[in-house]
């Protein structure tokens, strides 16, 4: 398990507690070491993929014990423990997160200075004190609530649409993701192609090089696709000689239709409702953007001595 950013203070403090100048990659190497964090959560990302979380935690734990000023940074990347720092350190604290941290008139500084205007310090410091998550990770987590809320109206509108403007969209919607070249050429083969099974088919590039065949199914939730329908879509695709399919559903897809692999060399890619709505917001399509904001951090090449 991650350890949360405020539990990574003491130990971060306690690595630099020999008074050596410490490079900010090793810190974060040893804490991993320290709290036996696997390869497979070193890997894992917050939800802007900008970023490890476990990286991002360490850099807050830094960036808090030095506002504090325990920690000092004489150069770039490089870290070493300040002569308050070690007086910490000789109270032996079981623990030094948020809190411990406001006895250190630095630190309040820092607080307040980050409190905006209509928020109360005591709000602020219950913020701070009580939240496991970094910055960035309160703020991936708000993205992801507001994105999950728009996939759901997406989806219902789509559930609702008519056959012929699903279509469209379906169609849109790869074009915008780089196949079929243009919609019109797009468009001109969806629908041609309604026996066997298949209601359309799209060129994989903008050159044509190879086509893919589509099936897209408006169906509303509760009313899964099973593993019967993939296979009438793969006899289909093998009727016309294919080996690429697309199969698109408003709904879901049964266990036993996402574990199905074709026997022969065909290859079918699964886009159920969610993922649907999911493309749709990547790609602006049924969205629009309402806010932008820009996450900025120091330019360290920028502040860097020659």
């Amino acid at each position: 398990m991650i350890p949360d950013y405020q539990s990574l203070m003491l130990p971060l403090l306690k690595l630099v507690s020999d008074g050596q100048e410490h490079k900010y990659r090793d810190l974060i190497e040893s804490l991993a070491i320290e709290f036996e964090v696997t390869d497979e959560e070193r890997k894992e990302l917050l939800a802007s993929g900008n970023q490890a979380i476990f990286d991002n935690r360490v850099g807050w734990a830094k960036t808090y014990l030095k506002k504090a000023g325990l920690l000092d940074s004489p150069k770039r990347a490089t870290f070493v423990i300040t002569d308050l720092g070690r007086q910490t350190l000789t109270k032996n604290p079981d623990r030094v997160d948020a809190k411990y941290l406001r006895q250190f008139p630095a630190f309040l500084a820092f607080q307040n200075a980050s409190r905006s205007n209509n928020e109360s310090e005591e709000d602020e410091t219950t913020i701070i004190e009580n939240n496991e998550q970094t910055p960035e990770e309160s703020l991936d987590k708000a993205y992801q609530r507001i994105r999950k809320s728009l996939a759901s109206e997406l989806l219902n509108k789509v559930v609702d649409l008519s056959p012929a403007f699903f279509e469209r969209l379906v169609v849109e919607l790869l074009v915008k993701m780089g196949y079929g070249g243009s919609i019109k050429d797009a468009g001109k083969a969806m629908g041609k192609s309604g026996d066997e099974g298949i209601d359309g088919t799209i060129k994989e590039d903008k050159l044509g090089l190879d086509i893919i065949y589509i099936q897209a199914k408006r169906w509303r939730p509760g009313n899964v696709v099973g593993r019967p329908e993939l296979q009438k879509f793969v006899g289909a695709l093998a009727g016309q000689g294919a080996k690429k399919g697309i199969f698109i559903t408003t709904s879901n897809f049964t266990k036993e239709a996402l574990e199905y692999t074709p026997r022969n060399e065909t290859k079918i890619v699964l886009i159920d409702g969610e993922q649907l709505a999911q493309l749709m917001i990547d790609y602006n399509l049924g969205c629009t953007t309402q806010q932008t904001y820009e996450l900025k951090k120091i330019d360290s090449d920028y502040f860097g001595e020659e």
